[in-house]
């Protein structure tokens, strides 16, 4: 049942008042694809602009802290921690893993996701004078533990 329809079948925001407040923690993933190249300047620390990596870890932190409001009926909330990891793949991609956490009444699986994804336009961002046909792919949901739904794992 998709709870963000109401009886006429109209969006809204999905009423948790009445939910328990639970411990909840999403991981969510991003790649990006690059040319061999653009992943050494990246590793070696030789972007002009300066470490990628810091600046989209940086960027998918804050993406998370704005979910509510890039995602129009995603809840406000008191994240208590957010980790964004980033690393070399292989010869030619970044992968980007997100986690988020809190003690609160709805799920942060849209929050790890806007930070992984926000932190792979970063990384476009920055590298698209020398690279225009990276490819961001893969953005999707690991994990997530906590409220009624229970335990999810995407399968490898």
């Amino acid at each position: 049942m998709l709870t963000h329809l109401d009886s006429q079948g109209r969006a809204n925001m999905v009423d948790v008042t009445e939910k328990a407040v639970t411990e909840r923690e999403a991981t969510a993933e991003a790649r990006v694809r690059m040319l061999p190249q653009t992943l050494q300047m990246i590793v070696d620390g030789e972007h002009p602009k300066g470490d990628v990596f810091a600046v989209a870890r940086i960027a998918g932190i804050q993406a998370a802290k704005k979910t509510s409001d890039l995602i129009p009926l995603c809840h406000p909330l008191m994240l208590t921690s957010v980790k964004v990891e980033l690393s070399a793949e292989g010869q030619d991609a970044v992968r980007i893993v997100a986690r988020c956490k809190l003690a609160g009444q709805t799920g942060v699986e849209m929050e790890a996701l806007t930070a992984a994804s926000v932190a792979a336009l970063t990384i476009y961002d920055m590298c698209k004078a020398v690279d225009k046909g990276m490819v961001i792919e893969q953005v999707r949901l690991l994990e997530k533990l906590g409220g009624k739904s229970g335990h999810y794992k995407a399968e490898a």
